[in-house]
């Protein structure tokens, strides 16, 4: 009998083979289907870049509105949905909210008919419109306020901040927030991807997917952990207080919350791009004290991490971004779950065009020839 050698969270070892997105994390570099990220956040959009990677080519102008127009025509939620969400208590956390939302929908919309393009595209674009707001809807109601409707004369971005808000958005805000979309979309095969890959791979729905995937992006290790850079930075307080407050977190062997990744091992590119985009933020409509404190911490890490090739990730500046646009910390990570939906869908369409379900082995470490003790000799 071979011996398989044992890699701890299977780090390293291929899951599939996938042309939807690739990373360099020796030089930083991230593609959506062969295309620089950076390209993308400055010339695409959120919904020009789902359909790229889910379809596998950037669309023509046709069927890029096409794509659009069906979205905005599918934005609302059924209201024993709504009604659903209502009884949810009002301390759950959104994540939990959303998963259980987005499972609800196979309920109403799950034929399981996955060799049929017409439901595969349908699934796409029901769950690419309603999760936005669902994500809004939740956000609203747990403080006893009625969800708002979505306003087909919006874009995808600027819709969401809208049913957040009830307030149409600055178009530099909402120019951001759709960017912000881009950056989260996809990264190959993450906790999330590779738990939406396992579950697509038994042939269920994709609403079952998505859920399964939710779940998993809620996790303080993955998506939730730009919840507690924000935490962790409020807790620091002042720029004089980060170089003892990394030096206590290195004692103590603490994880610094958004910094360091398994892939990168330079700057996250994303990254990048979320401290510009901050930047635009905050000069027009003002500073954040917390992120002087982020710059100090990017400073005081590199200086004692950068040997290990530990930088800032894509957690560390999104928070302060959603932050200055008004967005609870606890919703952080379901804008996450709105962005990575397209890139499960992705994984998720082609799981199917040649699928094997997952049944990875594992090394038995436990006892062997054990007796039954009766209960009453126990």
């Amino acid at each position: 009998m071979m011996v398989c050698e044992y890699k701890p969270g299977l780090e390293g070892i291929p899951a599939a083979q996938s042309s939807i997105s690739h990373v360099d994390g020796q030089k930083g570099i991230l593609e959506y289907r062969g295309i620089r990220i950076e390209e993308l956040a400055e010339k695409s959009s959120f919904l020009e870049t789902a359909y790229l990677l889910i379809w596998g080519q950037l669309p023509s102008k046709d069927e890029l509105k096409t794509f659009e127009d069906d979205i905005r025509s599918h934005r609302r939620i059924k209201y024993r949905i709504r009604d659903m969400m209502k009884c949810f208590p009002e301390s759950g956390h959104p994540m939990d909210a959303l998963q259980a939302s987005a499972a609800a929908l196979g309920l109403f919309y799950s034929r399981r008919d996955l060799h049929n393009p017409a439901y595969i595209r349908d699934s796409v674009v029901r769950l690419l419109a309603i999760i936005p707001t669902m994500v809004a809807a939740f956000g609203l109601m747990r403080k006893g306020n009625d969800p708002v409707k979505p306003r087909d004369d919006l874009d995808y971005a600027a819709n969401f901040l809208y049913m957040l808000n009830e307030k149409e958005p600055d178009p530099l805000a909402a120019k951001i927030f759709d960017i912000c979309l881009i950056l989260h979309v996809e990264h190959t095969m993450n906790a999330s991807t590779f738990s939406a890959r396992v579950t697509a791979s038994t042939l269920t729905d994709p609403y079952a997917v998505v859920a399964s995937a939710v779940g998993t992006l809620g996790g303080p290790l993955h998506g939730g952990a730009n919840e507690e850079v924000i935490q962790m930075l409020e807790e620091i307080g002042t720029v004089e207080n980060v170089r003892p407050y990394v030096d206590d977190l290195l004692q103590r062997k603490a994880k610094i919350m958004g910094f360091g990744h398994r892939v990168y091992k330079v700057k996250d590119p994303r990254a990048t791009v979320l401290q510009n985009l901050a930047e635009q933020l905050f000069a027009k409509f003002g500073h954040d004290k917390y992120y002087d404190i982020a710059q100090e911490m990017e400073r005081v890490v590199a200086e004692k991490l950068a040997g290990k090739g530990v930088y800032p990730n894509v957690d560390f500046y999104s928070g302060l971004v959603y932050r200055k646009m008004g967005i609870p910390t606890d919703l952080f990570t379901p804008i996450f779950a709105i962005a990575r939906v397209a890139g499960w869908l992705a994984h998720w369409k082609e799981q199917l065009a040649e699928n094997r379900i997952f049944r990875p082995t594992q090394i038995y470490n436990g006892k062997h020839g054990i007796n039954y003790i009766p209960i009453d000799q126990r």
